[in-house]
């Protein structure tokens, strides 16, 4: 059987629906009013639907951890993945046992480094001769460079001032080219002032000798 609804009078007649049929009577209440009355609040509606804004913001930031986490990994990859770590300590123990043969050999290296190098020659296959002497020339025009190349490099840690020098010396030139070309002008104006008062002359030395 369905519960009786107290917010009716028809189907509730209690204290609350005698109130309400008052004031239906009355003109104060209307059936509209308790119609919407009858609805669920909408204060429910917005708590649900900011719990589950509250769900997917969760959802979203474990999203974005678990991305900032796999995007460490890689970054880290060549650090921590075992098939790099396996690389590395191959190439640490290829440099180990390369070191120890040095090591033990060391004595005959010493005394082999101590002999002058004279009458030695290191046999080349003959289909290597051209390419070996590409390589000599190659070598001889880099050693001829050499001093140039390494004044290039040192010269590296003073390239920015180095160009702001020469901003600075092409702003110079800018006012020197600009201070030229204003006194070419200047010269200009003065030689032909220079012409109008030469041609002035015998005019006035003509006047003056016949006013004599």
């Amino acid at each position: 059987m369905a519960s009786a609804n107290r917010w009716d009078p028809a189907s509730a007649p209690n204290a609350a629906g005698l109130l309400l049929g008052r004031f239906l009577a009355s003109g104060l209440v209307t059936q509209e009013m308790l119609n919407i009355s009858k609805k669920s609040a909408s204060c429910f509606v917005n708590f649900s639907r900011l719990h589950q804004i509250t769900n997917m913001q969760g959802e979203i930031y474990q999203k974005n951890l678990e991305f900032e986490l796999l995007k460490l990994e890689k970054d880290t990859a060549d650090v921590v993945h075992p098939f790099f770590l396996d690389q590395n300590c191959h190439t640490l123990q290829s440099m180990n046992n390369h070191l120890e043969a040095v090591l033990k050999e060391k004595r005959a290296l010493r005394q082999r480094l101590m002999k002058p190098i004279c009458q030695e020659n290191l046999p080349i296959e003959a289909i290597y001769h051209r390419y070996m002497v590409c390589l000599l020339e190659l070598a001889v025009t880099f050693i001829e460079k050499l001093e140039t190349h390494l004044e290039a490099i040192r010269n590296i840690p003073h390239l920015d001032a180095n160009l702001k020098n020469m901003s600075k010396a092409l702003a110079k030139m800018d006012i020197l080219v600009t201070e030229t070309e204003e006194l070419a002008e200047n010269i200009l104006k003065w030689r032909e002032q220079q012409k109008e008062v030469s041609s002035c002359i015998p005019k006035i030395l003509a006047e003056e000798n016949l006013s004599s």
